[in-house]
């Protein structure tokens, strides 16, 4: 056999067996082949739009360089000959540079560092696998025999995991669900964060100057960023907010609101305290659509140190680039497809709509729209805009053009709400398995946690070692309302887990395979 010759062609055979093989492989060849080509073309594409300023410039300097190696000493002593007569035209038009620069330097934006962040990990204790939880809810009576096998589907289909852990007060069979144990539960998780963080960063609670809490179902009185105040004995001049019911894109929410507190306050940190509480949102009766949140939602909470202090920027693993949110509220079935209310029998709990991944979805498209020309490369918003005119006036059948957002980011943090919204959102921005990675993880191992869920995905993905230097981070979560909220920052170093990472002991048994 000659090895240096090229590689035969498949032969078509009319017979069956692998003759019937060989074509299908001959008919895919040339698929491939123009696949691989167009991929080289949108590269080569991607790359020249990308650097046509330099492309441009360089020529224009070049010139210039040998424009002034030719000039003789005549030329530039009449050069100087006109400068010292212009001499007010040349102060005046300094004055106008240095008060430009001035005005410009205090009124730009202040950078927003993200020092640190912690995850709370519950007790061993408080797992759940699916064996103890069908037992629970066989052995409450509250539930029929419809109701249990639909929550055991829900559970097989969720893609959770066997460790994902629940609220002491639902291990008690009957359940203890009350304000004590709810108020316990937040105790547990927001301090449990909390205490993490103080000793990662060496920061005193003295220091902290604003405090955003979200929790969207658990507000009691008083609230729980009060709680955290008088737990830690915060100085009392701090700047507290307390978010309720804003769903699981609250997250986003508290970091905008630290984010414009930064702005106006100089040289303070903020900490962001992301949680949910189970305790008393436990939902005891039939009504389908209110069971769901029971196979889905899980303990959780994060706490994320934010500051505005030049000093901090050496120490800081992020800084936040843009922030984008979208309320579509104003739609009436956006507005209830996560809904709050009674059942037919008087018990309270979450009702989720079947139009929740269809509102989703366009949530998300306004939201991309409008993140999209802030983080997207100039060569993809061309062909964005390209095929939107194209669109309008010439074919309006079209296709829109999706952008292709692999170019803007480097890692994803998708909410891991369930299963569904993970694929729903890995197919409509054409992600690679890699990039959802961290949230199907996320959900298998911790469930949803609501609105702490994006940054135990970080965490698995500073666990792994994949976060460098410059690499962007785009963290997208969804909510009642019904919100789409963006959060994208910047790594400023290759980051390493923290210490007590929720992931420290058990990252090296991910990714798992989950069932189809």
């Amino acid at each position: 056999m000659d090895r240096g010759g090229p590689t035969p062609v498949p032969t078509v055979n009319s017979g069956s067996g692998n003759g019937a093989v060989r074509i299908h492989q001959s008919r895919r060849l040339p698929d491939f082949l123009q696949s691989v080509n167009l991929k080289y073309v949108k590269l080569g594409y991607h790359y020249l739009i990308s650097n046509l300023l330099t492309l441009c410039i360089v020529p224009l300097i070049a010139v210039t360089l040998i424009e002034v190696s030719q000039m003789n000493l005549d030329d530039v002593r009449q050069l100087w000959f006109h400068l010292q007569y212009n001499l007010v035209s040349v102060i005046i038009c300094s004055a106008v540079m240095v008060f430009g620069l001035t005005v410009y330097t205090m009124t730009r934006p202040r950078p927003v560092y993200l020092v640190d962040y912690s995850c709370y990990r519950p007790a061993d204790e408080l797992k759940a696998p699916f064996h103890r939880f069908m037992d629970h809810s066989r052995l409450k009576g509250d539930f029929d025999e419809s109701s249990l096998e639909f929550q055991r589907k829900i559970l097989e289909r969720s893609g959770l995991g066997e460790e994902t852990y629940v609220p002491e007060a639902m291990h008690y069979i009957p359940p203890r669900p009350s304000m004590a144990a709810a108020r316990e539960e937040a105790e547990q998780v927001m301090f449990g964060a909390l205490d993490k963080l103080f000793a990662n960063t060496n920061v005193k609670p003295k220091d902290i100057g604003i405090l955003v809490v979200n929790c969207s179902l658990f507000n009691p009185t008083p609230s729980l960023s009060a709680m955290i105040v008088n737990k830690y004995k915060l100085r009392g001049n701090i700047r507290s907010f307390n978010l309720g019911g804003m769903g699981c894109s609250a997250g986003v929410i508290a970091v905008d609101l630290a984010k414009d507190l930064l702005q106006v306050h100089r040289n303070t940190v903020a900490v962001v305290v992301s949680t949910e509480n189970i305790t008393q949102n436990w939902y005891f009766g039939n009504k389908k659509s209110m069971l769901i949140p029971n196979c889905l939602f899980r303990v959780g909470g994060s706490a994320v140190l934010l500051s505005n202090k030049s000093v901090d920027r050496r120490r800081a693993k992020y800084r936040l680039i843009h922030v984008v949110r979208t309320h579509r509220g104003a739609d009436d079935k956006a507005f209830r497809c996560v809904y709050q209310e009674q059942d037919d029998v008087g018990k309270t709990g979450v009702s989720l709509s079947k139009d929740l991944m269809a509102i989703a979805g366009g949530a998300l498209k306004t939201n991309i729209t409008t993140l999209g020309p802030l983080v997207l490369p100039i060569s993809e918003q061309l062909l964005f805009f390209a095929t939107l005119l194209v669109k309008k006036f010439l074919n309006g059948s079209m296709k829109p053009y999706i952008p292709d957002f692999k170019l803007a980011f480097d890692h994803f943090c998708i909410h891991a709400g369930g299963r569904a919204v993970i694929d729903e959102l890995e197919k409509n921005l054409q992600l690679l398995p890699i990039h959802v990675e961290a949230s199907r993880m996320t959900l298998h191992r911790f469930g949803n946690t609501s609105s702490s869920s994006i940054w135990y995905e970080l965490a698995y993905i500073e666990a792994k070692g994949r976060m460098h230097k410059g690499n962007r981070v785009w963290q997208i979560a969804f909510g009642s309302g019904f919100k789409c909220n963006s959060a994208v920052w910047e790594a400023l170093r290759n980051v390493r887990p923290s210490q007590s990472s929720p992931w420290e002991d058990c990252v090296d048994n991910y990714p798992v395979k989950l069932p189809a």
